[in-house]
């Protein structure tokens, strides 16, 4: 079976990693990573968006099945969107390949490349490199 997955990243101000992660798990995700990171906005960025943008920020990324995608990225904002005190974007990107998934997910292993060719192919010579 090869099933498409794509990766949501969510920015939320920082202590709002679980309310993401409750909210997705509600729609169907199965879990995700938190990094934690500091913000870089300015002050034009805060008038733009009408909001008081605070430094700390958590990344959440959450691995799903692409059909349920959109299901996720709408819960997520509805949780912890720019209107919420998390103030948060969410943004998913296509995934090309996946290893390691566990828990009935049904993953194709990668097959390991072809071993390299030695790098000097020269035929030995018994002529003192001489041919």
């Amino acid at each position: 079976m090869n099933t498409s997955y794509e990766v949501i990243l969510c920015i939320v101000n920082a202590g709002f990693s679980e309310t993401v992660m409750d909210a997705a798990k509600e729609v169907g995700a199965r879990g995700g990573t938190v990094i934690h990171a500091r913000g870089t906005a300015n002050k034009e960025a805060e008038k733009f968006f009408h909001i008081t943008i605070q430094p700390d920020k958590e990344i959440v990324m959450i691995l799903v099945p692409a059909d349920i995608k959109d299901k996720v990225l709408h819960a997520v904002y509805q949780q912890a969107g720019l209107k919420t005190a998390g103030q948060g974007i969410a943004f998913s990107m296509a995934v090309s390949n996946v290893v390691g998934l566990s828990g009935g997910a049904v993953v194709e292993e990668l097959k390991p490349s072809e071993p390299a060719e030695p790098a000097n192919t020269a035929k030995p010579t018994d002529n003192n490199g001489i041919n």
